[in-house]
């Protein structure tokens, strides 16, 4: 059976010395793995399969084998900043690092990969990308399902593993400032990439906490790689 679908490029690995891996997030099959034999005809170059190309590609499948593989794979919409931005290049890998650990579904779904896209675009096309990586993470939220509802008046504080604001602090929660900001990422949604006025030191912090947030609500997520690089980039 054959496959076309656009995808976005999570990770590749080597599997030979002429075939690759390619796990990719796809509009209509999910996340797949694919057996990619770049240089021959139809199977695209290396250079297509750098993190979170967007991709169009056509794969045949079988029922004995896990692995799809690729007939055609082109990229979609070429990289314009990424390339000769560290900031961005550094942005590139964090996103393609959660999604990699939290996307696992082998199906398709619609609204999660216009998402997914239109970070990517942001990512590649933003202005200023500073506070990107503290509102994809409340969006992503949102697509997995543990978003937060607004906090009422009085609730200063965000309960980490509750997943809520509260009125009482206790050990796991965040309070002001960084509560507040949460809320207003809450509110403005990709919007408050230029909205959020947050300083570096404050930004660290609650990048920080985000992430240990998904720890919490995210079973296997781990500790990224990712963070430390991005936080020393962006001052």
């Amino acid at each position: 059976m054959l496959h076309t679908t656009r995808g976005i490029v999570l990770r590749c690995v080597r599997h030979s010395e002429s075939t690759l891996v390619l796990k990719a997030f796809t509009e209509h099959l999910g996340v797949r793995s694919f057996l990619v034999r770049p240089g021959r005809k139809g199977g695209g170059s290396q250079a297509a399969l750098q993190a979170l190309n967007r991709v169009e590609l056509v794969a045949s499948e079988t029922t004995d084998r896990d692995l799809l593989s690729i007939r055609e794979l082109r990229v979609e919409r070429p990289f314009l900043l990424v390339p000769v931005d560290p900031v961005r290049g550094a942005l590139v890998l964090f996103v393609q690092e959660v999604l990699y650990r939290v996307l696992r579904g082998e199906s398709a779904d619609p609204e999660l990969y216009v998402f997914v896209e239109e970070a990517v675009e942001l990512i590649d096309t933003t202005a200023d990308v500073r506070n990107f990586p503290l509102v994809f993470l409340v969006q992503l939220s949102g697509q997995l399902g543990f978003m937060p509802a607004m906090p009422a008046a009085g609730e200063d504080y965000f309960d980490l593993h509750e997943g809520e604001f509260t009125r009482i602090s206790n050990g796991h929660c965040m309070g002001p400032p960084l509560s507040t900001h949460l809320a207003t990422m809450l509110s403005s949604g990709f919007s408050s990439l230029h909205d959020l006025k947050i300083g570096a030191t404050q930004r660290r912090e609650l990048l920080d906490r985000l992430l240990l947030y998904f720890r919490m609500h995210v079973e296997g997520l781990g500790e990224l790689r990712s963070p430390l690089i991005l936080q020393q980039v962006l001052g």
